[in-house]
């Protein structure tokens, strides 16, 4: 018997959606991190993003926001036999508390935010914008397994920058997933072709999962999405409504605000 597959809710935003009121949702480290970006447009991204899941989780949990809070783990740093010290806290947000036994992934670039959640499954997401500035040759040799690289090559030259952002965002939504990020070795995952059905055909780790789900998101013209979990069964996907939870924080801010 065919078990009844999990949900994950997928919030999308934008950073024009940042304003004033969202910065109290934030915790004190979190205030202090959003205050050291140069730009105003990797302000309002982080804002929005970590306001968004921190919105959600309380509604998931029925509580209030202020009562969310998250532990940031690295997988990475946990395997250290000699930990290396770092300047804060850093990894992937786990919900804790009341909240504890939720899953959750953000990303944003461009102009996208987007936010998954599930409960008792590990998740990973991520957006990225095309951008034909970014050295996708180099990054190529960097990221992409020789399977992967030819298989780029084989795609028509306009959308060749296209189809690296389809591999960049499936693979890190995956090592997002693991707790790893990137530095977990983005060649050391095969995915599909970029403009095939998701899917993952290799893992050249020992510390690759047993099992882990992958399908392309739609982010829209000039992105690429993906999504991934720790799973044997693929998920069941429902799309919220971000104005919902954002509206009750107040208009957009005014310019130099946020």
């Amino acid at each position: 018997m065919t078990p009844q597959p999990k949900t994950c809710r997928l919030w999308w935003a934008a950073p024009a959606d940042a304003s004033p009121a969202l910065l109290d949702l934030l915790d004190p480290a979190e205030q202090q991190r959003h205050a050291r970006f140069r730009l105003r447009a990797d302000r309002d991204r982080y804002l929005v993003a970590h306001a968004l899941a921190r919105l959600a989780v309380a509604r998931e949990t029925g509580c209030g926001p202020a009562e969310v809070s998250f532990t940031l783990r690295c997988r990475a740093c946990e395997r250290r036999t000699e930990p290396r010290p770092r300047a804060e806290p850093h990894g992937k947000p786990v919900p804790d508390g009341a909240a504890a036994g939720l899953e959750i992934s953000y990303s944003h670039s461009g102009e996208r935010v987007l936010l998954a959640l599930a409960r008792g499954v590990a998740l990973g997401a991520d957006v990225e914008r095309i951008s034909a500035e970014r050295d996708t040759d180099g990054l190529a040799d960097y990221c992409l397994t020789p399977a992967e690289r030819r298989d780029l090559e084989r795609v028509p030259a306009e959308r060749r920058t296209e189809g690296f952002f389809g591999y960049w965002a499936r693979k890190e939504a995956l090592l997002k997933a693991t707790g790893d990020g990137i530095s977990g070795g983005l060649a050391e995952v095969g995915v599909s072709g970029p403009f095939d059905t998701a899917a993952v055909v290799a893992w050249d780790s020992a510390r690759a999962p047993e099992h882990a789900w992958l399908t392309d998101l739609d982010a829209g013209p000039g992105y690429r999405a993906a999504l991934a979990a720790l799973s044997a069964h693929p998920l069941a996907i429902e799309t919220r409504d971000a104005a919902e939870l954002l509206a009750p924080y107040g208009p957009k801010a005014a310019p130099g605000r946020c």
